[in-house]
């Protein structure tokens, strides 16, 4: 078997070739034979006389008592002299296949006397019906090369190649003459990496021939153990006298494999086949081994309906209570990129959160996109039992894993995209209660960024015409403030029911870092206290404006803050007015406007003297406020020349595989964080909502800020994953014993309509920290 271009056929013969077609197709080799006749035997790739020197010291090298007694397997025999001349060289013991019943009846007739020992039969080469460890040897002459045709795509090799592996015995040899496609060897080269030692030979062409397809041998013997080598050549890539493209693809294949198998060998994280690590490539799988990590491939071609990338980890702690022996984390193509499963110390967070011995996380691509996940579990269902651990119990299923944030109804009122921001989508939901029974409940409208799927954005209590009713408040006041900006997204569909009705309520949080941050104003709370208490105005900038709830909620329930939010994106301006009821007036201005820029110009103004700042300490307090404030009421322009006494800045990032969700990286370098204290008052306070899961990440921020503001306190919300940090611009800072005092003069500030806010922030306030 073989390929048309091995050879010039006559014209004959390559009309008989034209019979064939698929070369993977019974009837068309029946038709061919049957047209040909088998005593016309015709010979696919290198003839005898170049074949000898090269294949019989290789067949002399095999363990055997004789040579008779060597089992050789010659798959897709056809009707090649292959077999007959190894007969008469002594090679007596030879097994024939073919899945054409005409070149076995023929070949059987034509050899039944002259060598009675041979044995012809007709079997499918891709499954054949030997027992395992059967063959010494299995020979194959193109075999492998026509059940790769490109267009069929590599699972008959596949199969074929599995089924070699499992007839041979120890030590046994794989002799494969093939023309060495890099489709052929990118099959065959990864199928043979541990416990084979592969090499490569080129087979002598005819000394006549001009330069052509010239034919090559791959031999792959069978070892004992399960050890990874280079595989050798016996050639250099210069000394081929084939044609410039089959030189330059042979010698691509095997540097890159060459390539792959050295990383293998220094320990390097790559990619896994299934059959490596069942081969014992990162040790005994059906055993767990505690802080094991493999990145693996799961599916192939024929055996799966997709291809898969997945992480198996063994939890570093065997010794604790588990509530899965085995068990399986599927992550969305949109969230593949997210430091909490993109990165090593992200996912052995997600492996302790689970409770799961040994997690097996696969990560979806865009091939899996138009799948629902009910068919993408049925698919990995049989791929991931090999990689249960053997002392699990056999009869429990493994169980599949998948962020829910128990959506009852969800109602789409915009979609859309900005250039800036990429994919947004603003939905009305209701939610479930855990036990899955809903209760009489108000809407929440929710703002998503699709670049960060799984993460709400903004989240916003709907009432009917924006008015309030406290019975339907308080039986949802529970359940609601659960949600936050991290809550997980559940699955994508449309509700009918119309909420053109219902308006976005601005007397509510329902997102507690939105709390948190608030609760944080405790810190200078004293000072806001003699600001107000004068008339005079503090002023408040929120970089990032979102669907502008945090500085609504601050211009409604803190009369006495002049805010002024910052935002890049106009869109966000936009919807932030149409979906979620933001509107400017005297006290609350936005700026489209970048926010690192637009901080850099109060620094520069500063530096100008075109505003007082921080203020000697000694001036009298009169002075400093009236200094800092006095102007706050005036135009635009003029607002711009007063100092900031609240800096927040609350932006998420367009990368998250930096590790940060928010804020962006250029948020927490040190030369933006002093131009923020150089733009503060002296009593000033500088809030940043800080999103990772990387203690490491953490670390860094809190150390620069650390190099810029003289006190620091913290909030850590949400299980970790947000850490609101302050950042104090006066040399005097209050103990954490006097922020419960600090606490209620916030309290008293805060013009709210219910008193459930109130305490939700109270509450929060006695969980700072200070840093320093």
């Amino acid at each position: 078997m073989g390929k048309k271009k091995t050879q010039q056929p006559s014209t004959t013969t390559d009309d008989l070739l034209k019979t064939l077609g698929d070369f993977t197709s019974k009837e068309n080799w029946d038709s061919f034979f049957t047209i040909r006749g088998t005593d016309d035997s015709f010979e696919w790739y290198a003839e005898w006389p170049q074949l000898r020197d090269s294949l019989l010291p290789l067949l002399q090298q095999q363990p055997s008592p004789s040579s008779s007694s060597l089992q050789i397997l010659v798959p897709g025999c056809g009707n090649s002299r292959l077999s007959e001349h190894l007969y008469d060289a002594g090679f007596e013991d030879i097994t024939n296949i073919d899945f054409s019943k005409v070149v076995i009846s023929e070949m059987l007739r034509r050899n039944v006397r002259d060598r009675p020992n041979m044995r012809w039969r007709v079997m499918d080469m891709t499954q054949m019906q030997f027992r395992d460890d059967t063959f010494d040897v299995v020979l194959d002459k193109g075999g492998l090369d026509a059940l790769m045709e490109p267009e069929l795509g590599p699972q008959l090799g596949n199969q074929y190649l599995s089924e070699v592996k499992r007839v041979l015995k120890s030590r046994g040899k794989f002799i494969c003459l093939t023309l060495a496609e890099s489709h052929v060897l990118g099959l065959l080269f990864p199928k043979f990496r541990f416990g084979w030692n592969v090499s490569l030979y080129a087979i002598p062409q005819k000394p006549s021939s001009k330069p052509d397809l010239q034919t090559f041998m791959v031999v792959a013997e069978k070892e004992s153990s399960n050890e990874l080598h280079q595989i050798m050549s016996s050639f250099s890539h210069f000394s081929v006298g084939c044609n410039p493209h089959q030189a330059s693809g042979l010698h691509e294949a095997l540097e890159s494999e060459n390539r792959i198998r050295g990383e293998y060998l220094s320990g390097s994280d790559i990619l896994y086949s299934l059959e490596d690590l069942q081969l014992g490539a990162k040790g005994d799988l059906t055993k767990l081994s505690p802080g094991r990590r493999v990145q693996l491939t799961l599916g192939e071609q024929g055996v799966s309906r997709f291809c898969y990338k997945a992480v198996l980890l063994d939890a570093k702690q065997q010794s604790g209570a588990f509530s899965f022996h085995c068990g399986i984390f599927i992550v969305p193509k949109t969230r593949a990129h997210e430091w909490l499963f993109s990165s090593e110390e992200g996912q052995w967070q997600v492996v302790e959160s689970s409770k799961a011995a040994r997690l097996i996380m696969v990560l979806l691509e865009t091939i899996h996109a138009n799948a629902d996940m009910e068919d993408i579990q049925k698919d990995l269902s049989p791929l991931v039992k090999p990689l249960a651990p053997a002392d699990g119990d056999k009869g429990d299923q493994i169980p599949f894993m998948t962020a829910s944030d128990g959506i009852k109804q969800r109602n789409i009122v915009y979609q859309g995209s900005s250039s800036l921001t990429g994919p947004i989508v603003i939905e009305d939901v209701v939610y479930e209660n855990a036990d899955g029974d809903v209760n009489r409940s108000l809407p929440f409208r929710r703002l998503i960024f699709q670049r960060t799927e799984g993460l709400v954005q903004s989240e916003a209590l709907l009432t009917r015409d924006g008015s309030f009713d406290k019975s339907v408040y308080e039986t949802e006041l529970k359940k609601a403030s659960s949600s936050s900006k991290f809550k997980r997204r559940g699955t994508q569909r449309r509700n009918n029911e119309s909420s053109s009705k219902m308006k976005v309520y601005h007397g509510y949080l329902a997102s507690s870092y939105h709390t948190g941050i608030i609760s944080g104003f405790s810190l200078i709370s004293s000072y806001l206290e003699s600001v107000a208490s004068a008339g005079n105005k503090v002023k408040a900038v929120v970089i990032g404006l979102g669907a502008g709830l945090l500085p609504t909620f601050l211009h409604r329930c803190m009369q006495f803050m002049q805010i002024e939010s910052v935002e890049l994106d106009p869109t966000m301006v936009n919807l932030a007015r149409d979906y979620f009821g933001f509107t400017e007036d005297k006290r609350l201005k936005v700026h489209v406007a970048d926010g690192i820029q637009f901080v850099r110009d109060y620094r520069n103004l500063s530096a100008a003297g075109d505003m007082p700042l921080h203020k000697n300490k000694n001036a009298s307090s009169n002075e400093m406020l009236l200094s800092s404030n006095g102007s706050c009421n005036s135009s635009d322009a003029e607002s711009r020349s007063t100092a900031i006494d609240i800096l927040i800045v609350d932006v998420d990032s367009s990368d998250s595989s930096s590790g940060m969700t928010c804020p962006a990286a250029d948020f927490v370098e040190v030369s933006f964080l002093r131009n923020v204290k150089d733009t503060l008052s002296e009593q000033g306070l500088f809030v940043i909502n800080l999103v990772s899961r990387s203690p490491a990440i953490k670390d860094v921020v809190v150390s620069r800020m650390k190099e810029v503001f003289s006190h620091l306190f913290c909030l850590q919300l949400e299980e970790e994953v947000n850490l609101v940090i302050f950042g104090l611009c006066s040399e005097s800072y209050i103990n954490e014993d006097c922020i419960p005092e600090a606490t209620l003069r916030l309290e008293k500030l805060l013009k709210s309509d219910h008193p459930e806010i109130s305490q939700s922030i109270t509450d929060a306030a006695k969980k700072l920290r200070c840093l320093n």
